[in-house]
């Protein structure tokens, strides 16, 4: 395992080899990014892939034989090669061998491309099938932030995060113990409202999960005005969680959410499933700007 920094002015970010993991983003010296601790969450910004969420039981069927996947996928778990690494980019691989293939039984190459830019970072997913069979998959980031962030002041529930105008939406259940999406039952996040306030109660179904969020941007922002601010186009689902009294919020833009209480358990029919056709290569970017 080995940690890459990359710069860009007031800008420095370190990615991890193993899982391919942001493990820091500085701007001005403030530490943004979560930093991991047992006692809440020992993650920081995990990638995730080929799966978002859970699977029942962690079972799914598929035309190329069964999947057995835990949360969030195998892609996270192993040590990537690192292609290429400049002054202000890093860019990873990791290949499907065999161990992977038989829980996910579809040849891969995944690519994590990180950039810093003058706004802040810009996070790169490219998923290329290197099988003979269309490749169903789904991928999502996982970045936590502090709360608040160091050097700043504020409690928990000082913060809020702002959409880019106006909307109403309410948020599923999420099953604590199956991690299951319940979209029989729901919580009313916003009201024709841009403003969400973040307080423990947000999270007493688990994940908030929500869906077209306006213009593809979201931003959290502390009482002295500084925060983080989220763009992911193309990306249609986006995950706010934080547990118990944990000092950090994450907010995960993802292509692809967890099974549904009422899907059946073909990996192909999840919602929002995408798929590479032999030899595609297929990108999804968002990008984290501190301030």
């Amino acid at each position: 395992m080995s940690r890459h920094t990359i710069r860009k002015g007031d800008l420095e970010a370190t990615v991890e080899s193993h899982g391919a993991q942001l493990v820091s983003l500085k701007r001005g010296g403030h530490e943004y990014l979560w930093q991991g601790d047992p006692t809440w969450w020992g993650g920081q910004a995990p990638i995730l892939f080929p799966i978002v969420g859970t699977l029942r039981a962690d079972r799914a069927v598929s035309g190329q034989g069964p999947i057995e996947l835990k949360r969030h996928g195998l892609a996270r778990l192993y040590d990537h090669v690192v292609l290429s690494q400049s002054e202000n980019e890093v860019v990873f691989e990791l290949l499907a061998n065999e161990e992977m293939l038989d829980r996910y039984p579809y040849p891969f190459a995944l690519r994590m491309l990180y950039r810093l830019v003058d706004d802040g970072l810009v996070q790169t997913f490219e998923v290329e099938n290197t099988g003979v069979a269309v490749m169903p998959f789904a991928v999502g980031g996982h970045p936590a932030f502090n709360v608040p962030i160091p050097g700043f002041k504020g409690s928990f529930e000082d913060h809020v995060l702002k959409f880019s105008r106006p909307w109403t939406y309410a948020t599923p259940w999420v099953d604590k113990d199956s991690g299951l999406i319940d979209y029989a039952n729901s919580t009313q996040l916003v009201d024709d409202s841009d403003t969400l306030p973040l307080s423990r109660d947000l999270f007493e179904h688990d994940t908030c999960v929500l869906e077209d969020v306006p213009d593809g941007t979201i931003s959290l922002v502390g009482p002295q005005g500084h925060g983080v601010r989220l763009d992911f186009p193309g990306l249609a689902f986006l995950g706010i969680w934080s547990p118990s009294d944990a000092p950090f919020v994450a907010i995960e833009p993802w292509a692809g959410i967890a099974t549904r209480f009422d899907e059946d358990d073909v990996f192909e029919h999840k919602r929002n499933m995408q798929f590479a056709e032999p030899g595609e290569k297929k990108r999804y970017s968002f990008s984290i700007m501190p301030f």
